[in-house]
């Protein structure tokens, strides 16, 4: 995930601002210190133009 936030020019704090959480949040997902929603996983990957498949499963 941070891979694609960082070729769209995202910060974390630009991200979390688009899907409605904090920066914080988006640290710890990225960190794998936090599992999010399907929900909150369905708004990162439209902002960031990825699949679930492409940010979430390896």
């Amino acid at each position: 995930m941070k891979e694609a936030r960082l070729t769209k020019g995202l910060s974390q704090g630009d991200l979390a601002k688009l899907v409605g959480v904090s920066r914080q949040t988006i640290n710890m997902i990225e960190n794998n210190d936090y599992n999010p929603s399907l929900g909150l996983c369905i708004k990162i990957c439209k902002v960031l133009e990825k699949t679930l498949n492409d940010l979430f499963w390896r």
